[in-house]
């Protein structure tokens, strides 16, 4: 292998593991105030060198994210509060007004994810929407599960903006996490989790199958389908 080969390998490995870092801590997997796991580890699990850990720490440092201790390790910072997206009260036109914009952000997430996803994001989709079905079949709230498997396409993206944007919509990701008894005109809410995880393996199975086409539909159907269940008039 020539040097220019090799480094610009090594590059690319210390990206994807800033990459894959960045992900856990935005999805609190790793925790404000938590220690990452050592150089060691880093190296044993992801199957890198010593150097490429040491290139992805150092960025993930420069970036705010974490910060090193001393003799004791790397341990992830509190993240600064932004301005961000400002969410209205709880109504059905700021439902209405948010699953439009997600619908096309998660489109073409969806799109993006189908291109570049690995078997560890369809393993971990997969698992999402195993936790829904139970919890919804237990009578228990699935939003956990729901707002996780969006999040997981937006990490499979490869582009650490689109989880940004999913995480600044916080709670209101999940439209029925915001809308008040009322105003949901009596929808039986096992019957609409039946209908959106079926949604959901559709676009599940378009991202397995790198049907990026079919990956934007399937979303953007489940989202506009989710409009409707919600905002039946």
């Amino acid at each position: 292998m020539d040097p220019e080969h090799a480094r610009k390998r090594g590059h690319s490995r210390a990206h994807d593991l800033v990459s894959s870092l960045t992900q856990q801590i935005l999805l609190g997997t790793f925790r404000p105030g938590d220690k990452l796991p050592s150089e060691n580890t880093l190296v044993r699990e992801h199957g890198v060198s010593r150097t490429v850990v040491r290139e992805a720490l150092s960025k993930l440092q420069a970036s705010g994210l974490v910060a090193p201790r001393h003799g004791i390790g790397t341990f992830v910072m509190e993240r600064q509060a932004q301005a961000g997206l400002r969410i209205g009260a709880e109504s059905a036109a700021n439902v209405r007004d948010l699953l439009e914009l997600r619908i096309g952000l998660e489109g073409q997430a969806a799109a993006l994810a189908a291109l570049r996803r690995d078997e560890g994001h369809l393993a971990r989709m997969r698992q999402a929407l195993d936790d829904y079905q139970d919890l919804a079949a237990a009578g228990d709230s699935c939003i956990e599960a729901d707002r996780r498997f969006h999040l997981l396409i937006a990490e499979a993206t490869g582009n650490l903006y689109f989880t940004e944007m999913l995480l600044q919509l916080g709670n209101s990701l999940i439209p029925r996490n915001r809308m008040a008894l009322a105003e949901r005109g009596g929808a039986k809410l096992a019957r609409q989790a039946y209908l959106a995880n079926l949604e959901h393996e559709a676009v599940l199975n378009a991202i397995r199958r790198q049907d990026p086409d079919a990956a934007r539909a399937a979303i953007c159907l489940h989202l506009s389908n989710s409009r409707d269940r919600l905002l039946p008039d």
